[in-house]
């Protein structure tokens, strides 16, 4: 069909996917031709039918999606005869086919008929294309009833439906792992006739495209703070930075600078200087918005820029932390330091269980049969209340339901609040109060759907890198029972009861005689490094050690006599050690480049232990910890700034060869 300027669909998507940042564009009359492109390909590579109509943002906003390597345009428009139906979980594609092929037609989606394939599923590209053009699905691939019939067809991409649609099913009918990106107040519609085409171009020219691209910079769905209270204006802070030239780095950079003004403001003390620093917070906060904001208006998106910026957040949080405990001790409170320390350790492990729940529960999506359940049990009702939660928006039940677990906009707005209204000593208790809470709340709901899942996850991934295992965990019996989640949660027990032992009792015989019991209680945990991790509730493990470790560490702080504002340094270091590793499970990346040299976290809790026997605790925690911040900049470089990217490797939205 041709548009309304003379040229045919084809041509015009050809020049879009062009515009949107291909690097190739080539046209193929069918599929082996298909598969023959894509098996030379060196990158990632973009397969479009020639039905789409669409804004050049949507194809630029796929091509360039940082969720996943391999993601799909996913429309709302009802399915037409052949079109390829989907069905998604936590914005994974789980099912594809025709509508009746989807267990209980439970379709969330309709195929968009373009779909960016990473460069690791190009080979199950090149397999599903070929399959497909022969009328059959390769070997050891479960079958997905492309077809009416089981029986081979001589030519199935002349049967109904379009030959784009057929190979999307069988890709993901293979296994690969396909993310959704939908599409928001721009405009994408497949045409398959005159009238449609009409309208479909009348519905793009209608709508503004950078204005829609500025507001779908905003997440669609974010917590209360952020929602009312940055969201409403952050968008024109966006557009000034994107006019400026400013990178997203560079303001996660500034969002920084001003997390430690406001540290160093609450450090000072002093009613006006709360006050500035509370507004300070804020704004930090606001630029801590607007950078990923203006990563996804400008396309900017990076590794580096990914993991920056999750190291960023906790450095701030953390940072703030000291700022208000040191203000409470110069304030005469005698706490202050033990607030900071109480809060972070909190923040810590809390943030541990919500990286490895997510984690879960992407695993439990990609296996929806394994956990569907169906019986009616507790799981099932706390699933199905969650999910009419959720799609709820607006509510009160949506709004309490997001706001009670206490995520980042809540927590800077109530320090901001506390510290401006009251002072630095109300603003910690207030965060270890709703933060104990928000832990409770979340801990048991998930551990209650977890144990409904049964999906193991620990036993998917290098779970030696993930616990932080050292060699000595490496060289240590293997206790199989009773399962190393209760290894872990042993040892975290036998850390917290020696703090409360170097809480009441202050003899030197407790660092005689209960710091080595309290030693060899921590390492049965890391006697459960080689066991199997396939419990319902393993992904706790890694949590559960890092509790143990700062217990630990704290403990004998106290024990020997430490000053507190050096507890909290040393845990601060650690906790950029392992903020990394979390950051890298997110990316699914290798262990950073010098984690061998870490010692593990069993490893580190010797070197405390010994130090502490010795006399020397303050100087044991200055030392290793200055040694850990030097292996981990010294990984940082290394990572980011030292060894050359891979030869093969296509940065995200540098774009990639589109075929029609």
């Amino acid at each position: 069909m041709s548009t309304e300027t003379g040229e045919t669909i084809g041509d015009r998507l050809a020049d879009q996917w062009h515009r949107a940042g291909a690097s190739e564009v080539r046209v193929v009359a069918d599929l082996d031709e298909l598969a023959d492109l894509a098996g030379s390909a060196d990158g990632p590579v973009v397969v479009s039918g020639v039905d789409l109509i669409a804004h050049t943002a949507v194809l630029r906003h796929l091509l360039t999606s940082p969720v996943g390597p391999t993601v799909a345009l996913v429309l709302t428009d009802p399915p037409t005869e052949g079109r390829t139906v989907l069905r998604e979980e936590r914005g994974q594609v789980v099912e594809a086919g025709r509508p009746e092929q989807l267990a209980g037609g439970a379709a969330t989606g309709t195929f968009g008929g373009a779909v960016r394939v990473g460069r690791e599923n190009v080979s199950a590209l090149v397999a599903a294309a070929r399959a497909v053009a022969a009328g059959r699905l390769p070997a050891g691939v479960v079958p997905v009833d492309l077809f009416e019939s089981t029986r081979p067809v001589e030519r199935p991409d002349a049967a109904a439906g379009p030959a784009v649609d057929r190979l999307f099913a069988a890709l993901t009918g293979q296994g690969a792992l396909v993310f959704a990106h939908r599409v928001r107040l721009l405009v994408a519609h497949r045409v398959d006739e005159a009238t449609g085409l009409s309208r479909a171009e009348a519905a793009v020219a209608a709508v503004d495209e950078d204005r829609a691209e500025l507001r779908l910079s905003v997440k669609e769905k974010d917590d209360f703070v952020t929602t009312y209270f940055v969201s409403t204006w952050s968008p024109y802070v966006t557009k000034a930075c994107a006019r400026l030239g400013l990178s997203p780095t560079a303001v996660t950079m500034v969002s920084v600078a001003f997390a430690v003004a406001a540290a160093a403001l609450f450090a000072a003390g002093g009613r006006p200087l709360l006050v500035v620093g509370a507004v300070l917070l804020y704004l930090g906060f606001v630029l801590d918005c607007v950078d990923g904001q203006l990563a996804r208006y400008t396309r900017n998106f990076s590794a580096w820029g990914g993991w920056l910026d999750t190291m960023a957040d906790r450095a701030k949080e953390y940072l703030v932390y000291a700022g208000l405990g040191l203000g409470a001790t110069q304030a005469g409170f005698r706490y202050g330091w033990a607030l900071a320390i109480a809060a972070m350790t909190m923040q810590t492990v809390r943030h541990m269980t919500d990286a490895w729940y997510g984690v879960l529960h992407d695993e439990a999506a990609r296996r929806p049969k394994s956990v569907g359940g169906g019986g009616g049990g507790i799981g099932d009702r706390l699933n199905a209340a969650s999910t009419r939660v959720q799609a709820d928006t607006g509510s009160v039940s949506y709004w309490l339901k997001r706001t009670v677990v206490f995520p980042i906009g809540e927590r800077w707005a109530l320090i901001s609040l506390a510290v401006a209204l009251f002072d630095q000593r109300i603003a910690l208790l207030a965060v270890l109060t709703w933060g104990a809470l928000a832990f409770a709340y979340t801990g048991g709901l998930r551990t209650l759907r977890a144990r409904w899942m049964w999906v193991p996850v620990l036993d998917t991934l290098d779970a030696t890198l993930h616990r932080d295992d050292g060699p000595l965990a490496a060289r240590l019996p293997v206790l199989r029972r009773p399962g190393p989640l209760a290894l872990a949660v042993v040892a975290a027990l036998g850390a917290a009861i020696l703090l409360l032992l170097g809480l009441v009792l202050r003899l030197p015989a407790v660092s005689w005689v209960a710091v080595p019991v309290a030693l060899l209680v921590l390492l049965a945990g890391a006697a459960g490094a080689r066991a199997a991790h396939n419990g319902p509730l393993d992904w706790l493990v890694p949590a559960a050690l890092r509790a143990a470790e700062f217990l630990f560490a704290i403990a004998v702080g106290l024990i020997g006599g430490a000053p507190l504002w050096l507890i909290f340094g040393y845990l601060f270091v650690l906790t950029l050690h392992h903020y990394d590793l979390v950051a890298r499970l997110e990316k699914r990346q290798p262990a950073p480049p010098l984690h061998a040299a870490t010692l593990g976290w069993e490893g580190r809790s010797v070197v405390l232990a010994v130090a502490t026997i010795a006399g020397i605790v303050s100087i044991g925690l200055t030392t290793l910890g200055s040694y850990l911040l030097v292996l981990f900049v010294a990984s940082v470089v290394l990572a980011w700034f030292v060894r050359p990217a891979r030869a093969t490797r296509v940065p995200a939205g540098a774009g990639g060869r589109a075929t029609h």
